[in-house]
């Protein structure tokens, strides 16, 4: 990797002292000529050197905030995950800003921008899967980085928290298999993000350990944002053959298909069998109580904090650390054998 522009080049470059630089990065600090202002703020954009780097640089004690970039916050799992991650850093004495994306690229771009311009000491983010060149851009700049729940296998040099997708989704279908169900079905996350793809290849594994036929039309991917889980819900239920069994792997889609179901006169389980990657205490009182897919929110917030105060406070460079964490599979009574077909 090119060596990053120190503050010091950027003095010598615009011809004056590192103490100039300095007060340029902080307004307020002291007083600046206007030319010489703009001259260093030319050099600093021409060498690429970023405010970030000077928070490094110049800062005189441990790191004091994260940045929490998550998707969207109206998702329950991400919810619990910003609480988790407050109280984890909290507990470190770190303070926590938190913005979303609304699963938007645009969005995600000027979140990012607005984060270090705060001169965070690290983020923790849940990626939208794109922005690879903003991304790339800030690992070029040396910003500490930690993905959470998702990653971009186009940077794999970024650490990552994340649960065991493939065998979370293998173990749900493999419940659902050995109940005897033949036709099972699966609505995911879309298939652009990390946990979309992975929880469908545990899904195609436990099928073929199974030795199961798999059909196609019963994979359904939907947006995270949105009601698309219930259209999805309801392609399955028109198919000439429908499923007999369901995981819901998207979390966020899981109230939109259960009310599908309701609106349809669904009987879980009698009709279809149901497993959901959901954890909120309404899961446990529904009638009957879902079975689910319970994942470590609690872990995955220690972690992620652990590695971004790790790489703030200067981590030995080496290969990114990937932590997956097993998930749950708590089964309650929305799981039944199928029931013959007339």
């Amino acid at each position: 990797m090119q060596k990053q522009p120190t503050i010091r080049d950027v003095a010598a470059a615009a011809g004056v002292s590192v103490a100039v630089v300095s007060r340029v990065l902080n307004p307020g600090s002291g007083p600046v000529a206007a030319a010489t202002r703009s001259r260093v703020s030319e050099v600093m954009e021409t060498l690429g050197y970023h405010p970030r780097t000077a928070a490094r640089e110049l800062k005189h004690g441990p790191p004091t905030t994260l940045g929490l970039l998550l998707a969207d916050v109206s998702n329950p799992f991400f919810a619990r995950l910003a609480d988790q991650v407050v109280q984890e850093a909290h507990s470190r004495g770190i303070q926590v800003l938190l913005m979303t994306t609304q699963e938007d690229d645009q969005l995600e771009s000027e979140r990012l921008s607005t984060l270090i311009e705060r001169r965070v000491s690290g983020i923790i983010a849940t990626p939208t899967g794109n922005n690879l060149e903003i991304w790339k851009k800030l690992q070029d700049m040396g910003t500490d980085v930690v993905f959470v729940d998702r990653s971009i296998p186009a940077l794999p040099a970024v650490d990552v928290v994340t649960i065991n997708n493939t065998e979370s989704a293998r173990s749900a279908t493999a419940l659902l298999a050995a109940h005897g169900h033949r036709r099972i079905a699966i609505i995911s996350g879309p298939a652009s993000s990390t946990t979309g793809r992975d929880r469908i290849a545990g899904y195609r594994e436990a099928l073929e350990a199974a030795g199961l036929d798999q059909d196609d039309l019963l994979i359904r991917s939907a947006a995270f944002r949105g009601a698309a889980g219930g259209d999805a819900m309801t392609a399955l239920l028109n198919l000439e053959d429908p499923p007999t069994a369901l995981v819901v792997a998207n979390t966020a889609q899981v109230t939109a298909v259960l009310r599908r179901l309701a609106h349809a006169g669904i009987s879980i389980p009698d009709e279809l069998s149901v497993i959901v990657f959901e954890d909120s205490p309404w899961t446990e009182l529904m009638t009957p109580p879902l079975t689910i897919v319970r994942q470590p929110i609690d872990l995955l917030a220690r972690h992620s904090v652990r590695l971004a105060l790790a790489n703030a406070n200067g981590k030995a460079a080496g290969k990114p650390t990937v932590v997956r964490v097993d998930a749950e599979l708590v089964e309650r009574s929305s799981v039944a054998r199928p029931k013959l077909r007339v």
